[in-house]
């Protein structure tokens, strides 16, 4: 039996594993494919969003992120933060929001994030998928998890649900909500692509000239090459639903990540609707593609480096726990006595108004804070939330679903679930005291507290 047993390798739950096992608890961590990162990685997904207040004068996403972030910076892999300014090629020429964030290579963070778990023996098991789990009236015991060794059965004391769906806390009947189920809405996913061979100068130069003629309409953003996007679609070389384009340029100058193909209606539970999405994901990525080379100043001779080997995922369920954080707790800038970090970005929702649309809020405040209890589903004993299927409604989720603050979670419940196996009582046993203590002195920045 480990002590802590982490369901899902990405952003979450690589950090909730290595803060889990430097605590010195035995820690095995399970992940579907061969890396860790997961949207990160996995999905292509880039930058890493702000981990500044919404002023941007200072970072408060610390703690293991910041740690992550520093090795990157260190081999080359990242830009630090505290060198990207709102409003440049690294942030898509958006200023609200996108300030300080950090470019990262894909390839780079896995070795570091394979590095940072080795390092304090964390049991890796890539290429394992999580089956259900192993229920003791309302304890969770363990899992079933299936592999090229079969399916067999992990036991720990503490498990974490860092799956990014909740499968773990839905498969062992912890009620959630699907998406927006007022509106009936589930963010819209996107494939995720990387373009390299570009000259940069001259993408820079056609969008600088174009900058006084960024708008918003009808909750539709007209912003980075949206006047090449008209001419494409008038000549009959575009057929997204799609005004303008998502491109983040990278750590290599001639390198950027393309976040642009909408998917709507996605259902990440469902393995025939991920099945669509990925193939029309990669069809509207080549028509994307096509499109640079043809209409966008310097990418005559682009070449397509890398499409996502998953679909990014913006929303799927979203966990009932002890406290369901809410959009008018972002937006008021609260900060929870029992909260384990807190963080500015703002409230982000894609597809509200239609499959061109997007809500974007800033809050009115430096920061919040996010709650332990969210991290704490209802009637399951043993079990930590972390990642975007955290107890939190729709609009806040699209908060806190961007990968900082899933970091920071991670960090959270790790720490929490060691502390918990240490003083042999459950997570939601666990003095919420104690664990904000040990998160400041593993780095975690809680100025309310200072």
């Amino acid at each position: 039996m480990k002590d802590v047993l982490v369901i899902g390798g990405g952003p979450a739950g690589v950090c909730a594993a290595i803060c889990a096992a430097r605590l010195g608890v035995k820690v095995t961590l399970v992940e579907q494919s061969g890396s860790c990162g997961g949207m990160a990685t996995a999905g292509l997904v880039g930058p890493f969003m702000t981990c500044y207040d919404a002023k941007g004068e200072r970072m408060i996403i610390r703690g293991i992120f910041q740690e992550i972030v520093e090795r990157l910076v260190k081999r080359g892999f990242a830009i630090h933060p505290k060198e990207v300014l709102g409003g440049t090629a690294f942030t898509s020429w958006i200023k609200v929001g996108h300030d300080h964030c950090t470019p990262f290579e894909a390839e780079g963070l896995k070795l570091v994030l394979d590095e940072m778990l080795l390092e304090v023996g964390v049991e890796i098991l890539y290429h394992t998928a999580f089956l259900e789990p192993v229920l003791e009236e309302n304890k969770i015991t363990g899992v079933k998890v299936a592999s090229k060794s079969g399916i067999e059965e992990l036991y720990a004391k503490v498990v974490i649900d860092c799956t990014g769906d909740g499968d773990v806390a839905a498969r062992a009947g912890v009620p959630f909500e699907m998406g927006n189920e007022e509106l009936g809405l589930i963010q819209p996913a996107t494939m995720f692509f990387h373009i390299s061979n570009v000259d940069t100068d001259a993408v820079e130069a056609d969008i600088q000239a174009n900058l006084h003629n960024f708008y918003r309409k009808d909750g539709v953003n007209y912003r980075s090459l949206h006047w090449r996007v008209a001419e494409a679609r008038e000549a009959g070389d575009w057929s997204l639903d799609r005004v303008s384009i998502g491109l983040f340029r990278m750590p290599k100058k001639d390198e950027w990540c393309v976040n642009t193909s909408r998917l709507m209606g996605i259902d990440s539970t469902s393995n025939v609707s991920l099945t669509r999405a990925e193939i029309e994901g990669r069809k509207q990525a080549d028509e994307i593609f096509r499109f640079f080379r043809k209409y966008v100043p310097g990418c005559e001779n682009a070449r397509l480096k890398a499409t996502a080997s998953h679909v990014g995922i913006r929303e799927s369920r979203h966990i009932q726990g002890e406290y369901r954080l809410t959009a008018e707790d972002l937006l008021a800038a609260r900060v929870p006595e029992d909260s384990v970090f807190i963080a500015a970005n703002s409230v982000d929702v894609h597809g509200l108004f239609g499959p061109k649309s997007n809500e974007y809020v800033p809050i009115n405040g430096d920061y919040y804070g996010v709650p332990y209890r969210s991290l704490l589903p209802q009637k399951i004993e043993g079990l930590l939330l972390a990642g975007r299927c955290v107890s939190a409604d729709s609009t806040a989720a699209g908060a806190i679903r961007v990968m900082p603050p899933c970091m920071a979670m991670g960090q959270a419940a790790g720490i929490a679930a060691a502390l918990s196996v240490q003083q042999t009582c459950t997570p939601k046993a666990l003095d919420a005291t104690v664990l904000i203590g040990s998160l400041k002195e593993n780095g975690v920045f809680l100025p309310h507290l200072q």
